[in-house]
């Protein structure tokens, strides 16, 4: 396996992407005509399992696509699962200290690095370097989401073998009791402090959106993976625009 993303992503190159919710492949297939670089199919808050996933991931009708998978838990049997199907990196939600991000590392990697058990099943017969390459090129991405990973971002982001980071920014809001206000100071100034200890320390960034600012500010601050939307925001998005259309007899 060769991850493209995470040579961009070495290369300090600037990445869109776009999360993945609705369970069915056309989906999948029809977001990868465009030029994405990545896409996260949500097994967190959305219907995907493990089976829906993996024929998404097929579905794929650009190689030069990284897919990736944000498990619904730091559970060593979800990760093991997402890596066996084919996701080529993870984002792990709600790591909050270093003892999580170090639970996250290990079962993404097979012993000696880690404890993932061998059984990769498509990977292996997509890619029969597979077993070789995984721990090298499999991408470890930790969720920053909460006022407790703010205030531990330091200890989180030089564990070994953590190869990015992601910014939440909901649900960052939520734990600063701030509901979902990504415009308030003191959430901004959180994910500018998590993005300095992640720069200084040499891992690239990733965001939701512009959370509270523009894409192009986010881009221009630094920010390496930027999530521009979802599947089923862009469904929404273009139906309020035809109905804008008839309304004004378009």
């Amino acid at each position: 396996m060769k991850n493209r993303l995470k040579t961009q992503l070495s290369e300090n190159r600037t990445t869109f992407g776009s999360w993945i919710t609705i369970s069915h492949p056309v989906v999948a297939e029809f977001l990868s005509t465009l030029r994405f670089d990545w896409f996260v199919f949500d097994q967190e808050h959305s219907p995907l399992d493990v089976d829906t996933t993996q024929v998404m991931i097929q579905a794929i009708a650009d190689e030069s696509i990284t897919p990736l998978a944000r498990v619904a838990w730091n559970d060593q049997v979800r990760i093991k699962k997402a890596l066996d199907i084919g996701a080529e990196g993870l984002i792990i939600p709600m790591v909050n200290t270093a003892a999580d991000a170090e639970q996250a590392v290990r079962a993404c990697r097979y012993p000696p690095e880690g404890i993932r058990g061998c059984g990769p099943s498509r990977a292996l017969v997509m890619d029969p370097e597979y077993l070789k390459t995984a721990n090298e090129e499999t991408l470890v991405i930790i969720q920053i989401e909460s006022e407790e990973a703010v205030e531990n971002v330091e200890s989180i982001l030089t564990v070994e073998g953590v190869d990015a980071f992601f910014l939440g920014p909901v649900d960052l809001s939520y734990s600063f009791g701030l509901r979902g206000d990504l415009s308030d100071s003191r959430l901004q100034k959180a994910i500018d402090h998590v993005f300095e200890v992640g720069s200084r320390h040499g891992l690239p960034g990733g965001i939701w959106q512009g959370a509270g600012r523009t894409i192009p500010e986010r881009v221009s601050q630094g920010w390496r993976m930027i999530a521009v939307g979802y599947d089923a925001q862009y469904l929404l998005e273009g139906a309020r625009t035809a109905l804008g259309r008839a309304d004004a007899g378009d």
